[in-house]
C-alpha cells in the first residue's frame, strides 16, 4: 500500500531506504525541540508549551507534505525567523509577543496569496540555473559552517571573527563519527549519517559525556499559555508593516533556497529542470506558517536538515511521514531525546555540505556575467549567516551586471521583480523607520 501510494518503485527507492532517511532527518534537525523554545520563551511565552508546540507544528506540517506534497520535505519554525521574532520584533520593537504572532500569520497570508497567483513559482522558475546551483552550494557551505561550529571545531575568535578551537573529546567524538559516516559512504552503505551518529552517542555515553536525564516520559504537554493568543488586529498597522514584510520576504526566499537545493537533489525535476509540484509545496509553507502563528510559534519554513534524509536515498513522501511520526512520538520523550548531543549530529551536517558542493559544476566561471552572482550568492549565503540575505545580494547583482552589460533582454521580468523586492528586503530596516515616522 505505502509502495503504490508514494510511487516509491517509480522514484527508486524502498520503504527502508525511507526509514533511514526519515529518521536521519529527524535525528538532524531534532535541535529545535530544545532550540526554538528557548529562543521564543525569552519573548515572555511559556516554556513548556513551547517545546509540546514546536513538535505538535513540526510534525503536522512534515506530515502534510509527505502525504500530500509527496516529497521528502521537513518543515519546522525556522532557525533565524525565530530570532527575528525574538530579538527585533518583540525586544527590539516592544511589540507584544501576541501581537508579533499576529504578523507571523498576515505575512503567511500574503505569502499563501502569493502562491496562488502563481507570484511565487514563476520567481522559481525566473532564477538562471547557474543562481540555482549556487544556491545549493551556498547552502551547502553554510549547514557546513553550522557543523563546525556546532562540533567545536570552529570557535568564535574576537581578532580573527572565527579560528580553529581546541581539540576536546566532545570534538573527537564527533570526529569519529564523522570518520565513520565517511567510510561507509565510500562503501556504498545506506544509513552512513545515521549510524555515525548513533555510534557517536553510544560514545559519548560510555565516556560518561551524556548526563542521563532524571525522567525519560513527560506528560505535561500543556500548550494553552501560548496557543491561539496570537492577535491578528494588533499586527494591522503601519508601524508593523516592514517586519511583516520582512517576515514574508524571509520566508519567501529560505524556503525557496531550500526547496531548490533538496528537490534538485532528490532528483524531483522534470526534463526542463523544473520542480515537480512545487506549486502544492510552497502553498503547504505558507499554510504551515498560518497554522504555526496559532499555535503559537514564529515562521515555519521548509528546513534545509531535509538534505541529510535525500542524502541517505529518501526521494518520496514517506520520509517525510516518518520524520513527522518521530516528531509526535518525541513529544512526551523529550528529555531522552535531549540524550543525543550535538556534536554527534554535527558531522552529518558537515557529509551533507559536501555533498551539495557537487553543483558546483553547473557554474560556468569562465562567463564572468553568470559567475560573479553565482559567487556572491555562494559567499554570502555562509558569511551572512542568511539564506534569504545571500540571495537579495546575488539576485540584485545578476540584474545589476546584465544591465550594464547592455542585455536587458536575459533578464526575465520576474526577475525584475526578484531582485527590486531584494533591495527592498536589505534596507528593510531603514523602510521601517520611515514608515514609523509617518
Amino acid at each position: 500500500m505505502f509502495g503504490r501510494y508514494f510511487k516509491l518503485s517509480e522514484r527508486q527507492t524502498n520503504f527502508r531506504t525511507e526509514i533511514v532517511a526519515g529518521a536521519t532527518t529527524f535525528l538532524t534537525m531534532a535541535y529545535i525541540i530544545f532550540v526554538n523554545p528557548d529562543i521564543l520563551s525569552k519573548t515572555g511565552m511559556d516554556k513548556n508549551a513551547l517545546v509540546a508546540i514546536t513538535c505538535i507544528v513540526t510534525a503536522l506540517a512534515t506530515l502534510i507534505v509527505g502525504f500530500f506534497a509527496k516529497a521528502p520535505i521537513a518543515m519546522a519554525p525556522g532557525m533565524g525567523l525565530n530570532a527575528f521574532f525574538t530579538y527585533t520584533l518583540v525586544m527590539g520593537q516592544g511589540v507584544k509577543w501576541e501581537t508579533a504572532l499576529g504578523a507571523v500569520f498576515l505575512s503567511g497570508l500574503v505569502f499563501l496569496m502569493l502562491t496562488l497567483i502563481g507570484l511565487r513559482k514563476k520567481i522559481v522558475e525566473a532564477i538562471p540555473q547557474s543562481l540555482i546551483a549556487a544556491i545549493s552550494v551556498g547552502i551547502g557551505l553554510f549547514i557546513t559552517f553550522i557543523g563546525l561550529r556546532n562540533l567545536g571545531v570552529i570557535v568564535q575568535n574576537e581578532a580573527t571573527l572565527v579560528s580553529a578551537g581546541p581539540i576536546t573529546r566532545e570534538v573527537l567524538i564527533g570526529l569519529l563519527g564523522l570518520l565513520v559516516m565517511i567510510f561507509l559512504e565510500m562503501k556504498g552503505i545506506k544509513g552512513a549519517l545515521l549510524i555515525g551518529i548513533i555510534i557517536s552517542t553510544i560514545t559519548a555515553a560510555l565516556g560518561g559525556l551524556i548526563e542521563m536525564p532524571k525522567k525519560f516520559f513527560s506528560a505535561n504537554l500543556d500548550i494553552g499559555k501560548v496557543a491561539f493568543k496570537l492577535d491578528i488586529l494588533g499586527a494591522l498597522k503601519w508601524s508593523l508593516f516592514g517586519s511583516i514584510f520582512s517576515l514574508m520576504f524571509m520566508d519567501m526566499f529560505d524556503s525557496v533556497g531550500t526547496l531548490v537545493a533538496c528537490c534538485h537533489q532528490a532528483k524531483m525535476v522534470d526534463e526542463n529542470g523544473q520542480i515537480k509540484g512545487l506549486d502544492r509545496l510552497l502553498s503547504i509553507d505558507a499554510i504551515a506558517t498560518m497554522f504555526g502563528a496559532l499555535f503559537g510559534t514564529s515562521t515555519t519554513t521548509s528546513y534545509i536538515e531535509s538534505a541529510a534524509g535525500i542524502e541517505q536515498g529518501g526521494r518520496s513522501g514517506l520520509t517525510s511521514v516518518v520524520t513527522g511520526l518521530l516528531f509526535l512520538a518525541a513529544l512526551p520523550f523529550v528529555p531522552l531525546v535531549g540524550v543525543v548531543p550535538s556534536y554527534a549530529t554535527s558531522p552529518a551536517l558537515i557529509m551533507v555540505g559536501i555533498f551539495m558542493m557537487k553543483e558546483i559544476r553547473r557554474i560556468d566561471f569562465s562567463n564572468l556575467e553568470d559567475a560573479f552572482p553565482a559567487y556572491i550568492i555562494m559567499v554570502m549565503i555562509a558569511l551572512s549567516y542568511s539564506i534569504s540575505t545571500g540571495l537579495a545580494f546575488g539576485f540584485i547583482s545578476f540584474a545589476v551586471i546584465k544591465a550594464v552589460a547592455g542585455k536587458l533582454k536575459e533578464i526575465k521580468p520576474v526577475m525584475w521583480i526578484i531582485a527590486i523586492l531584494s533591495l527592498v528586503f536589505l534596507v528593510q530596516e531603514r523602510l521601517a523607520e520611515i514608515i514609523m515616522k509617518i
